[in-house]
């Protein structure tokens, strides 16, 4: 006889959801009562919306350590709040991207997306929890405030007295007033990919056997379905997809898709004899890294090429609405979008300042700097869909990635840029810096910095145009006459002090200095941002971390 027991919990302060969810260390998720406390916060706010019969919610995450004990533990709460439907990925696993489709697909009242995306995972690393609502997006600003006032007035969470629930086998069963479905996560997400691209011609492409391609899934949650799409579907050659298999610390690597970290298929990329394509995505799948023979092209340059080239993939043809970006990316597809007629927008960071836009119809395409690229066919970034845009680019132009990036540049202009990291700052030294920037944006106004002169400085503040919600303090821009920039911003997506963002953009037309390196096109701007901003004072550091 399986029975319900309420228990007594403790009021937790520091379960703030940031732009993506709920992040610290698994040690922390594993205090008693922590992580139950949240997901009764959860069902407690969606019980304002629908009684609990009524409620259907899909649950998984992307396989790190800690996932399936988490996965029972919200299995457990749900039935013991009397939830109507319960989907949850095989084994556990579901990617962001694939849990949005599912939301959408099968008008679900919202899901639990285990995740600290693209942080390291295994006893030691990092797990996160996010609640993304109807639409399939992550959940706003006012949800994610409810739940955390929640938080610190829950005295109880209710649990149901059960044995372990199989979550490795295709099963459907009933506990209680619940019923629960282990469902294949690659399935439907496959089947959109396959209405939106031109698999067809992807598949003579392959097909031929002189393109070669290779896409790192970083032992995480993407290895699954890009097994199924690029070597199953699309005919790719066997291996095409390496380190396929979702392991609980990935493998002892750091599943962020970029130069640094993808060094296999960057090796070979950056080779004599390069792969005509290589892709790569993070922890949950929904970032991104793509790489032609020997160049890497930017999230920002990449976003600004889907736009103008969407026409490209069935899915989208025709029904180019607008781009939206945030704002620490680069303005290329702000070019493109004035060249293509279509409107563009600029939001913080954060996906979830996208939903609106899409929700309406105003956005087409919507991208971050930070590896994140999607469109309108779900509410969340997606690390496979753009890699199979760009396949799809290929296969209908006939060209390579660098004729392809070259080609954009002549039409559009470049826009050089870089993002320099600095991290695990002290907190209140990296506090310190952006409040003394603060005080300077005034004064910086009409500046003269050598011939680069100020046009604008502010700390960017933002008013959603569909229900005119503010949100301020989103970064520091400093934007000159040339439309060169430089924005910094504290990250919130790590678990160990503060990183410092530090992003550089200049803008170039002459013809004869689009192909310039990027740090040495970008060094007056490196050089002023340290003037500027007194970052070695702040931080003590004389170099970024990382530079993508």
């Amino acid at each position: 006889m399986i029975s319900i027991e309420t228990v007594a919990t403790i009021k937790y302060t520091d379960q703030k959801p940031g732009t993506s969810g709920l992040r610290k260390k698994a040690s922390h998720f594993k205090q008693p009562h922590y992580l139950e406390n949240f997901v009764q916060s959860i069902f407690d706010h969606i019980k304002i919306k629908t009684s609990s019969e009524n409620t259907s919610i899909v649950v998984g995450g992307d396989g790190r350590y800690y996932n399936r004990e988490a996965i029972q533990i919200i299995l457990k709460i749900a039935v013991a709040n009397n939830v109507g439907n319960i989907m949850v990925g095989k084994s556990g696993i579901l990617s962001t991207p694939a849990a949005s489709n599912i939301i959408r697909k099968y008008n679900l009242t919202g899901g639990i997306i285990l995740s600290a995306s693209h942080n390291p995972g295994g006893v030691n690393g990092d797990f996160g929890i996010k609640f993304n609502t109807e639409n399939g997006g992550p959940a706003p600003l006012s949800v994610t405030d409810d739940i955390f006032t929640r938080c610190r007035e829950i005295e109880t969470y209710k649990t149901a007295l059960c044995d372990y629930i199989n979550i490795d086998e295709l099963s459907e069963s009933k506990i209680l007033n619940t019923n629960i479905k282990i469902f294949d996560p690659v399935i439907d997400y496959a089947l959109l990919m396959q209405n939106l691209f031109d698999f067809d011609i992807i598949k003579a492409m392959f097909s031929n056997g002189n393109f070669q391609f290779i896409f790192d899934g970083m032992n995480a949650v993407t290895g699954p379905y890009a097994k199924k799409i690029f070597e199953e579907m699309l005919g790719a050659p066997k291996g095409s997809v390496i380190n396929a298999i979702p392991l609980e610390d990935f493998g002892g690597a750091h599943p962020d898709p970029n130069l640094k970290h993808a060094k296999e298929i960057s090796k070979i990329m950056f080779s004599e004899n390069p792969y005509n394509l290589a892709g790569a995505s993070d922890g949950d799948g929904d970032r991104n890294m793509i790489l032609g023979p020997n160049i890497f092209v930017t999230p920002s340059d990449s976003l600004a090429i889907i736009t103008s080239c969407s026409d490209l993939a069935p899915g989208y043809r025709g029904r180019l609405k607008g781009v939206a970006r945030s704002m620490p990316t680069s303005c290329a597809p702000d070019i493109v979008a004035e060249k293509l007629g279509i409107n563009s927008f600029e939001t913080p960071t954060g996906w979830k300042f996208f939903g609106n836009l899409l929700d309406a119809g105003m956005v087409t395409f919507c991208g971050e700097e930070s590896f994140g690229t999607s469109s309108d066919h779900i509410r969340e970034k997606d690390g496979v869909w753009a890699v199979l845009f760009w396949l799809n680019i290929l296969a209908s132009t006939k060209k390579s990635v660098p004729e392809i990036v070259m080609e954009h540049w002549q039409k559009y202009g470049r826009n050089y840029y870089s993002r320099h990291d600095y991290e695990e700052i002290e907190s209140d030294k990296a506090n310190a810096l952006v409040d003394n920037l603060r005080l300077k944006l005034f004064d910086l106004k009409g500046k003269d910095f050598m011939g680069l002169k100020v046009e604008n400085a502010d700390d960017f503040q933002y008013t959603d145009p569909i229900d005119n919600s503010v949100t301020t303090r989103q970064g520091i821009r400093i934007i000159f006459t040339d439309k060169s920039r430089i924005i910094m911003r504290l990250s919130g997506t790590g678990t160990k002090g503060a990183t410092l963002r530090l992003y550089l953009e200049k803008y170039e037309t002459n013809q004869d200095k689009l192909n310039l390196p990027t740090q040495d096109a970008l060094s007056d701007l490196i050089a002023l941002a340290e003037q500027i901003a007194e970052i070695k004072k702040y931080t003590g550091m004389d170099k970024p971390t990382t530079i993508t």
